[in-house]
């Protein structure tokens, strides 16, 4: 019978976090087929799959291999602390959180506040970044959490959801659509568009036109979520933003409409999220638990937020 060693669950973390057998394999200093032949003791053992396998694509985890994932690397970090006793610190007083820059006007304020009443005794530092930039800062450990959106992120990256959010078509009360109580992607593509010109919130607009099999008309790229909203208003286009912040006036005064975009598949997660290969010791859990618990599904009701 086979028994799960700590060795076993680092195979499995290296494969989580690499995405492939010999990035992976290397890593834990091991050939690829004694890697592979391990990976499928352990599944055998454990009667699920933990991994999705594909011939010439990235290993990617099982929703049940995300959790068993993230729960080994938690008895690797209580065996590293074993090892460490007599020098670890005490335990984590610092605290580092990060936040997607186009969430931080609407998140990030509150998140500090959960944390502190959470952690009194912690010191808590932030930083809101662009996208790429926040996901590095993950990988390096320069931060233990991070709020964003769930793009772009492979599976070494455990994920809790916060919300959904829908995003919405700003116009001049003049546009044809303004009478109108929501707006499909279908109906936006024949008209034209202000888009955010930052490179992921446009690719991922685009990309839900062209998961419609819809070109859209992009007329402006705004550089700003007010400028979206100015050219909007003065009828230069229909802009589209998960942002909707308070008031129905633009920054030079004209009136602005915003209708929801009724697309289900148009709605993003928001995510709270740590690499698996975190040190996830009791001050990240009980920043994790707070935040979860007290900012999910808040903000959707009130403020959603730019792409």
């Amino acid at each position: 019978m086979l028994y799960l060693t700590l060795r076993h669950y680092e195979y499995v973390t290296a494969v989580a976090h690499h995405g492939s057998l010999s990035a992976a394999a290397q890593a834990v200093h091991v050939s690829q087929p004694a890697l592979s032949n391990a990976l499928t003791k352990v599944e055998e053992h454990l009667g699920y799959p933990l991994f999705l396998r594909r011939r010439g694509a990235a290993l990617i985890l099982t929703p049940q291999g995300r959790s068993f994932a993230a729960r080994a690397q938690a008895v690797l970090d209580q065996a590293a602390q074993l090892e460490n006793a007599a020098t670890a610190p005490p335990g984590l007083q610092r605290l580092a959180v990060g936040c997607f820059a186009d969430l931080a006007p609407f998140l990030l304020a509150p998140a500090l506040q959960i944390l502190r009443l959470a952690l009194p005794d912690v010191s808590i530092s932030y930083r809101a970044d662009p996208f790429d930039s926040m996901i590095t800062a993950l990988l390096k450990g320069d931060i233990d959490l991070a709020i964003t959106y769930d793009l772009g992120l492979d599976a070494g990256f455990h994920r809790i959801e916060l919300d959904r959010v829908a995003p919405h078509a700003l116009m001049s009360p003049l546009h044809p659509l303004a009478a109108q109580s929501s707006v499909t992607l279908h109906e936006l593509s024949l008209h034209p568009l202000v888009l955010s010109q930052e490179g992921l919130s446009i690719q991922h607009m685009l990309g839900l036109f062209k998961t419609h099999d819809l070109l859209p008309k992009v007329a402006h790229r705004a550089s700003s979520l007010e400028l979206l909203r100015s050219l909007a208003a003065n009828n230069e286009g229909v802009g589209i933003s998960y942002s909707q912040p308070p008031g129905v006036i633009s920054y030079d005064g004209k009136p602005l409409v915003t209708i929801p975009i009724s697309n289900p598949s148009a709605q993003e997660p928001i995510v709270l999220v740590s690499h698996i290969q975190t040190r996830l010791g009791e001050t990240v859990n009980t920043a994790q638990t707070a935040l979860a618990a007290q900012l999910s599904h808040q903000h959707t009701a009130s403020q959603p937020i730019q792409s």
